[in-house]
Order: C-alpha cells, then sequence, then structure tokens
C-alpha cells in the first residue's frame, strides 16, 4: 500500500465540516424553528366555533390540542372543567351540560376530557391551561373519584390509568404508577417542550397515533405530506355510550370503599386545580356531583355522604361559589355518574335557576 503524500489535499468527502461559530449558528436556527413552528401551525377545527363542540375523541390525549382550544374560546364564555360527566358520552353534543346551559344562561364552552380525574386535571390545567385566565370557569368535582383506594390511585398495586402523562411523576408519589425514571423524565421533558407536544398532535391527528416511521409501513401507498393536509377529526356529533339507564343495564346497587377525603390523592389535587385557577385571577363556580345516589347501597350512601359533606364545608370555608343540586330521578341516569339526555336538561334548568350560579354568570 502506498504511502499517501501529506501535500496533497483530502479526498473529496460527502461530509459538512463546520467551525464551532457555523455549529452555533445551526443550533440557534434549529431552536428557532422548533420554537416557531408549533407557533404558527394553523388548522381548520371542524366544528369548532359551535357552542355544542366537545374534544373529539381520537384527541382526547392530545394536550397540545387541548392547549389550542382553550385559547380561541371567546372571553364572553364560560369554560367548562371536568371529565366525561360533563363530556357527555351517553348523550348527543346538543345535550351536554354545557349545551343546556347555553341555551338557558350564557355561553358554556366544553372543555372537559373524558376520564380527567383530578390529578389528571390539575396537571392539565398547570401545564397546558395557561390561556385560562381572568375568565369565568365551571369546576366539575366527581366524587367518583374518591370511591375506592384504586380510583384515588392509592391502591399499592400497579394498574393503568387515564392520563398518565398529567399526574406529578415524581412527587407526591402515587402507588399505582410504576413508570421508570427514563419514563417519567421523558413526560416531564414532553410537557415542556411544546414542539414535542406539537409533533405528538400530528400523530393522534393525522397518522392514527403512530409514529410516521411506523404509519409509513401501515400506509405504504399514502403520501405523510399529503396526510397533513387533511382533516382534523371532528366532533361526535351522536352519542359515544348506548344511552341506556342504569336499571336497563343491570347494574346492582353498591356500596364503594369510600375514601377519607384527608388523606385522598384526588381531593387534594381537585384543590390544588381549583388553586391553580384561582391563582390565574379566574372566578371559579364548583358543581358537585350529580352522583346516582339511588345506586348506592345504604352502606355505601353513609360514606358518599361523608365524603360530601367534607367536601361542601371546604368549599364554604373557602369562599367558592358552589351547587351541590339533589340527586336526579334514578331513570335520569346511565351509571353512577352519567346522566342521560333528560337528566343534563332537568340538571342545566336547576344550575341555571340557583342563586350561586346567576350570582356567579351576574344573571339578574
Amino acid at each position: 500500500m502506498t504511502p499517501s503524500d501529506p501535500h496533497q489535499p483530502p479526498a473529496p468527502s460527502n461530509g459538512l465540516h463546520l467551525s464551532p461559530r457555523e455549529w452555533c449558528l445551526v443550533l440557534a436556527i434549529t431552536v428557532v424553528a422548533c420554537w416557531l413552528t408549533p407557533t404558527l401551525w394553523t388548522e381548520e377545527v371542524p366544528g369548532g366555533d359551535s357552542e355544542h363542540y366537545r374534544v373529539p375523541d381520537p384527541l382526547n390525549e392530545d394536550y397540545w390540542f387541548f392547549e389550542r382550544r382553550t385559547g380561541e374560546v371567546p372571553e364572553d364564555q364560560v369554560a367548562a372543567l371536568g371529565d366525561s360527566v360533563v363530556w357527555g358520552p351517553h348523550v348527543a353534543s346538543v345535550e351536554t351540560l354545557p349545551s343546556h346551559l347555553s341555551r338557558r344562561s350564557v355561553p358554556v364552552a366544553n372543555l372537559s376530557l373524558q376520564g380527567a380525574h383530578p390529578a389528571a386535571l390539575a396537571g392539565l390545567i398547570e401545564h397546558f391551561g395557561g390561556a385560562l385566565r381572568d375568565r369565568r370557569i365551571v369546576l366539575h368535582l366527581n366524587l367518583l373519584w374518591m370511591s375506592s383506594p384504586r380510583h384515588d390511585l392509592r391502591e399499592d398495586k400497579e394498574f393503568a390509568f387515564n392520563h398518565p402523562q398529567l399526574v406529578p411523576q415524581f412527587s407526591p408519589s402515587i402507588p399505582c404508577y410504576r413508570a421508570t425514571a427514563s419514563e417519567r423524565l421523558g413526560n416531564v421533558v414532553r410537557r415542556n417542550v411544546p414542539f414535542l407536544q406539537w409533533g405528538k398532535h400530528l400523530q393522534q391527528a393525522y397518522f392514527d397515533h403512530l409514529d410516521v416511521p411506523s404509519w409509513i409501513v401501515e400506509h405504504p401507498d399514502r403520501d405523510p405530506l399529503a396526510a397533513l393536509g387533511g382533516a382534523l377529526p371532528g366532533p361526535s356529533s351522536r352519542p359515544t355510550e348506548e344511552p341506556v339507564s342504569w336499571t336497563e343495564r343491570g347494574i346492582r346497587p353498591q356500596g364503594f370503599q369510600w375514601v377519607d377525603p384527608e388523606t385522598s390523592l384526588q381531593w387534594a389535587s381537585f384543590r390544588r386545580a381549583l388553586s391553580l385557577l384561582r391563582q390565574r385571577g379566574n372566578r371559579v363556580f364548583v358543581l358537585v356531583g350529580p352522583f346516582n345516589e339511588h345506586l348506592l347501597t345504604v352502606e355505601g350512601r353513609i360514606g358518599y355522604q361523608r365524603v360530601k359533606d367534607a367536601a361542601v364545608t371546604w368549599l364554604e370555608r373557602e369562599g367558592v361559589p358552589f351547587l351541590a343540586p339533589r340527586p336526579l330521578p334514578s331513570g335520569m341516569y346511565a351509571d353512577a355518574t352519567h346522566p342521560l339526555a333528560d337528566g343534563y336538561k332537568s340538571l342545566a334548568e336547576t344550575i341555571a335557576g340557583s342563586d350561586p350560579w346567576r350570582a356567579f354568570v351576574g344573571a339578574p
């Protein structure tokens, strides 16, 4: 082998050699592009201007979309935050609680997510609810999340639960949450880097919840760029669950294992969610229930009343406007917490006619 001549120029290469200054320039351009792209991204939201809009099922864990959506709600509308009880799986989109309230009182925007238990809701508000400032908000308190150690996330056994990316990753500790340290750290990073949340939004909205390479494997004949030009998933106008009463479903009376509010993780999380909203200058109205007390055994009703009384006492002490309405007629419930269409209508009439609500919205 002939030694190379040290005086000859190096052989041509496809590599790109950059000086330290050039590397800094590339890094700066990359950071600016990653920051601007999610900010400048625009897309049409089917039905997004309707008072009956609710977050589509495919986007239920798309927190970038939730953040963008909250910023688009007009300031004169009341924002309703909660779980599926407010979202309304057993009714059409025009029959949800926010829709009925909009017709009977003031416009109410449905910003609820299915499965948004208090621990997830607090994380959602903290990390993705920055647009919710200096406005009126209805915050739903579903006491079902304190009906057992499992619902309270304090069961000392791993199990899957809704919205794990939103709950505290390191402190306070959640006994049933056994994600690895790298998974937890990844969730923290994604919550704080808009570009990563935007990338997840693209996966959920346009690529069937898959990353682009996996989507290409599943759809070898489709163009990824063309997929990005498609429309966002639209909201479901029809019920997503069968609109049948709990007795027709054959649900038997239950006692539940109600937890002590003093040690409840979900109750502490609800109070944190409320505190975050109030710290941002929001006026918050809390709706307690509606819980299907007809479904409870005698022992279950005693435990439920203890939890409800503790919540009501705390809300009164803190001076929070709230309403804890009487239970609806038995036939108006689909299960332990979800009303049917007539139930939402009746509940909206009760709320709209109550003194706390009228004072909250400034009605004469």
